[in-house]
């Protein structure tokens, strides 16, 4: 069974005027990954939605969740 996890990445990103390029850079990964977690292709792991979540001054349940 898949668990599909929804996430504000996206929202919160353009919330904060911040490029995809930005926040990749901040959390060490790169701008695909960050484009492949806003489409829903790509669960983060743990430790990246930890400093995803972070970043955003958030807590991890506020940027994904399950629908």
């Amino acid at each position: 069974m898949s668990e599909h996890i929804i996430n504000r990445v996206n929202e919160l990103r353009k919330q904060m005027d911040i490029r995809q390029e930005d926040l990749a850079k901040a959390v060490s990964v790169t701008r695909q990954t960050i484009i492949a977690i806003e489409k829903g292709n790509y669960t983060p792991s743990v430790a990246l939605a930890i400093k995803i979540a972070q970043f955003f001054k958030s807590s991890v349940e506020e940027v994904f969740f399950f629908p």
